[in-house]
């Protein structure tokens, strides 16, 4: 059964929500037997097209992404990250995320930005856009801020974060993702909002958790967050597979009779 909004919204501060990324059709079709959420991260661009950052994501890539994903998933609810530079007004807000609308499935586009984008908001939600909020370490700010950094570390981050999920959720935001942030304003901010709060790199205390796909599976190996917990040493075992394949065809041991016609 499809999960709607008010499906998630019924989960505050009871169940827990389960989250990740996809990126097309198959490991969608996989993660929609399982999560509640499946996002189309703007992380493609690093973990899929092998950029250093999310900044060059475009949005057409993300409405292809998208639309695989879509095509995969039946039941879980799914957002769209509105990649850089989609949504600097308000009316470039409206005009990319009705894109996204008309062209696929998407449930809901998410932002990047604290109150300075309440009225982009606000004004998606007026006109039948569902929209996510994300506030904290926020990914597409990681240039400008020389890196990525972890929020509410002293009372006027704290304060200003509290700022920030208000007006989002004042605005209309069906949902806010928290990320990279001290554990105790995480916890703070969930206990403060009526919407479900997703958190990634916040703690134990919010609504529900996302991971990267290929993070929490062990695809990408080159460093790994503190906050990622990997359940499959996945690189390894491709690796390993590839190789018995490549000695299989060097020493003839591929095809047998069972592979032939």
């Amino acid at each position: 059964m499809k999960t709607t909004i008010s499906k998630l919204h019924s989960y505050k501060n009871g169940k827990k929500i389960v989250m990740t990324t996809a990126y097309d059709a198959l490991f969608a079709k996989m993660f929609d037997e399982v999560v509640d959420i499946i996002l189309v991260g703007d992380s493609l661009n690093m973990s899929f097209l092998g950029e250093d950052d999310t900044l060059s994501a475009t949005l057409s890539q993300m409405i292809y992404h998208t639309k695989a994903v879509c095509n995969g998933a039946k039941n879980a609810y799914i957002i769209t990250d509105m990649p850089f530079g989609s949504y600097v007004s308000p009316k470039d807000a409206l005009k990319n995320a009705t894109k996204v609308f008309k062209q696929t499935k998407a449930d809901a586009v998410k932002l990047e930005g604290g109150q300075e984008k309440a009225e982009h908001i606000k004004l998606l939600s007026d006109n039948a856009i569902s929209v996510v909020g994300h506030i904290g370490l926020m990914p597409q700010f990681s240039r400008s801020e020389g890196g990525y950094k972890v929020k509410g570390k002293d009372e006027l981050s704290k304060a200003k974060l509290l700022q920030d999920a208000k007006a989002i959720e004042e605005a209309g935001a069906v949902l806010l993702v928290v990320e990279g942030v001290k554990e105790d304003v995480a916890k703070e901010i969930t206990n403060t909002l009526k919407i479900p709060v997703i958190g990634i790199g916040a703690g134990r205390y919010t609504d529900g958790q996302v991971l990267v796909w290929s993070d929490m599976l062990g695809f990408f190996d080159e460093f790994k967050p503190k906050f990622v917990k990997r359940y499959l040493d996945g690189a390894k075992i491709v690796k390993d597979a590839i190789s018995n394949y490549k000695k299989d065809v060097e020493n003839g041991d591929f095809p047998t009779i069972k592979e032939i016609y």
